[in-house]
């Protein structure tokens, strides 16, 4: 049998990788130094999401807890983003994959207008994009950003998977079980299985005789 102190360490290394900052959040946005990046193709942007009204000043990185106003912010890292026109579209997410849709995916949506539920048309905005708009109702959603270069013709897209009105429970699970491997492997340590196996087991006869007597 496994040595249980080796149990502790293997889950506790575990939990630690598990619990590192994301280098990969969903579809378009990675995670880089504590801050939310936006690839539009090579371009690059800061990008982070405000619910002035439930959160204030409270940013969010994609997934948002509540509905209502979300103001959608990208902060321009590749300059040349802010002499191209961009648009920016929000679908519900009806691909069926989740966090795993991609802009294939969203290819082969026949009626895009018709799961749409809001879109900035393209505009050239020299400093930061902003957009925003009220979630009037909870669920899974897929945030689209397109810049068109103008001298070229060439188009980029980002896609993201988003959620509104829950972000999930985030690592709760991993501790909880994380908690009961430990105590468990405690047990062990302090000699439970051992003392449980030692356990004398009565006969059953004995019962059938003292029935009887």
């Amino acid at each position: 049998m496994a040595n249980p102190g080796n149990l502790i360490s293997v889950f506790l290394f575990l939990s630690l990788v598990m619990v590192q900052p994301e280098t990969r959040a969903h579809g378009s946005v990675t995670a880089e130094k504590d801050l939310c990046v936006i690839k539009i193709g090579y371009f690059k942007a800061h990008f982070k999401i405000y619910l002035p009204h439930a959160r204030q000043q409270q940013e969010f990185c994609e997934d948002i807890p509540d509905t209502g106003e979300s103001v959608f912010v990208m902060e321009y890292i590749h300059g040349d983003l802010g002499m191209v026109p961009i648009d920016f579209r929000i679908i519900r997410n009806v691909t069926g994959l989740g966090t795993y849709a991609r802009l294939e995916d969203i290819a082969l949506i026949e009626d895009i207008e018709s799961v749409t539920v809001f879109y900035q048309p393209p505009a050239v905005e020299p400093d930061v994009f902003t957009s925003i708009h009220q979630f009037d109702e909870p669920g899974e959603y897929l945030g689209i950003v397109t810049a068109k270069r103008q001298d070229t013709g060439q188009i980029y897209s980002a896609v993201f998977p988003f959620a509104v009105g829950f972000i999930g429970y985030g690592y709760l699970p991993l501790f909880i079980v994380l908690a009961l491997i430990i105590q468990l492997s405690y047990w062990l340590m302090k000699g439970g299985w051992s003392r449980q196996q030692k356990q004398p087991i009565e006969p059953i006869t004995s019962h059938l005789q003292a029935d009887h007597g």
